[in-house]
């Protein structure tokens, strides 16, 4: 059934202006500011509107600041990859009935969540369960959709064990439960930077971990895995780490690369190992994938993930929860590296 027109409409007019994070020249945290005048975005035909209640920080945006991740075209140039909120409005066009206006939703975002309001195309929109709170929610759709995406494309099965790099952040934390919960991994190893890390990690499902600055962590995957390796890699670090996953990755083995953040070049990397061990080396982003494939992703992800969420057998790990004005803070906050989970900001009081 379509929605009826006046159903569409919101009752409370949208202001023409709002509250926004602005960058005046890319740079360090510092550079960024809040400003009170930033026109507030218009609904398209096939999106939208959310009233912002939070958001959450990402690795995306910290490189969008320093001037190194432009938004995809036509994205908004507001950093923010996910919100949670209410439905201010609702394009003409849109076609679910699921929710309606002053509803309680989360969305993922190309860009526009650091704002009092951000619009997003209908189909990466997701209901917020009854059970989960909107500061929780804030931190649900970057995170947990990319963790989620990386283990499909990875193609982790019931048995199979993943090294997750990065395991204490918020993808990693999300990628943790994911694994025990809807995949049915096996082990599950993170490398981490702390033995506190990896108690943590352990609290959320890994069975094994290892402090990467202390020891190399291919010998350590070796000995958890009795000299078999891992089925899967999620790495978020790159060339730093590049010789280590080389070492303990199995036979026909599933490398994914979905970050940089310890360098992008190898020196006299050698393609032998990965024909030896028939690997598969993939890479993904997500922020610039279709609405297609994103709307495809959201929609498998409601119906296989999210029911665990909602009841509480998974967590959405947070480290932090900001007010809108400190928003320097929380990103000076993520480049310190001793966060667990996501850094969250409240951006406005909507219920």
């Amino acid at each position: 059934m379509m929605m009826s027109e006046e159903s569409k409409q919101d009752t409370t007019a949208v202001p023409a202006t709002m509250r926004a994070v602005v960058v005046e020249k890319p740079g360090p945290p510092g550079c960024m500011t809040v400003s009170e005048t930033v026109p507030t975005p218009v609904v398209g035909e096939e999106e939208v509107l959310i009233k912002v209640a939070f958001t959450a920080l990402n690795r995306a945006d910290t490189l969008q600041r320093m001037g190194k991740y432009p938004p995809p075209k036509g994205a908004s140039e507001v950093m923010g990859l996910e919100a949670a909120g209410t439905v201010a409005a609702i394009g003409a066009g849109c076609t679910r009935t699921d929710f309606k206006v002053g509803d309680r939703v989360m969305a993922l975002l190309p860009g526009g969540g650091y704002a009092e309001y951000a619009a997003v195309n209908e189909h990466s929109v997701m209901v917020v369960p009854e059970a989960m709170s909107l500061e929780v929610a804030g931190g649900v759709p970057e995170t947990w959709l990319t963790a989620f995406q990386l283990l499909q494309i990875a193609r982790l099965g019931e048995g199979e064990s993943v090294l997750i790099h990065a395991g204490a952040s918020g993808v990693g934390t999300a990628a943790i439960q994911l694994a025990k919960h809807v995949f049915g991994a096996k082990r599950i190893i993170v490398s981490v930077g702390s033995t506190e890390k990896i108690d943590y990690c352990k609290g959320l499902g890994a069975t094994d971990g290892v402090v990467y600055k202390t020891e190399p962590f291919g010998d350590a995957v070796l000995k958890f895995t009795e000299d078999a390796g891992v089925d899967v890699i999620l790495d978020c670090v790159g060339a730093a780490h590049c010789e280590q996953n080389m070492k303990c990755v199995a036979l026909d083995g599933r490398w994914v690369l979905f970050g940089l953040m310890g360098g992008a070049v190898v020196d006299q990397f050698s393609m032998r190992g990965l024909l030896r061990r028939r690997v598969h080396l993939m890479a993904s982003t997500l922020r610039t994938r279709t609405i297609q494939y994103k709307a495809a992703l959201t929609a498998d992800f409601v119906k296989r993930a999210l029911p665990a969420l909602a009841k509480g057998d998974m967590k959405v790990v947070i480290e932090r929860v900001f007010p809108f004005d400190q928003i320097v803070e929380a990103h000076e906050l993520m480049h310190s590296n001793t966060t667990r989970g996501k850094i969250v900001v409240r951006v406005q009081d909507v219920e």
